[in-house]
């Protein structure tokens, strides 16, 4: 299992996520970096889906106990292992670049229901969207 997690949204640093100091005993960051995919803000929260046109930039964690981690993480995102297919996040290992280069492969949460008029983040970047608005 991979012990690194990667956050782009309201988990984040700058967010105080009450779902976030949950766990944050067991998270220590190791650097922001991207991973394929588009970003959508849907208002509240954003949300990323797999794409070969774009990057989401985010931040990566190592977990010192990930199971404890992602079932914490996977309460809140909406996430059931056994029907994934009805969550409303998936949780899916995924490739990601870290700013020095480095490739990892890191847990990330894409969602998976309807978009509705969500508006795309053309950079990729939830953090630099909200400085922007």
């Amino acid at each position: 299992m991979s012990e690194l997690v990667f956050f782009y949204g309201t988990l984040m640093t700058p967010f105080n996520r009450t779902g976030r100091l949950r766990v944050d005993e067991h998270l220590v960051f190791t650097g922001r970096g991207t991973i394929g995919g588009a970003l959508f803000d849907l208002g509240i929260y954003p949300a990323a889906v797999p794409a070969s046109d774009g990057r989401v930039w985010g931040e990566v964690y190592e977990m010192s106990h990930p199971a404890i981690v992602l079932q914490a993480l996977d309460e809140l995102e909406g996430y059931r292992a056994d029907e994934p297919e009805s969550s409303l996040y998936t949780r899916v290992l995924t490739p990601v670049t870290l700013e020095d280069g480095r490739n990892v492969d890191a847990w990330a949460y894409f969602y998976n229901a309807p978009l509705g008029r969500a508006e795309r983040i053309e950079s990729g970047d939830y953090l630099e969207h909200l400085r922007i608005r």
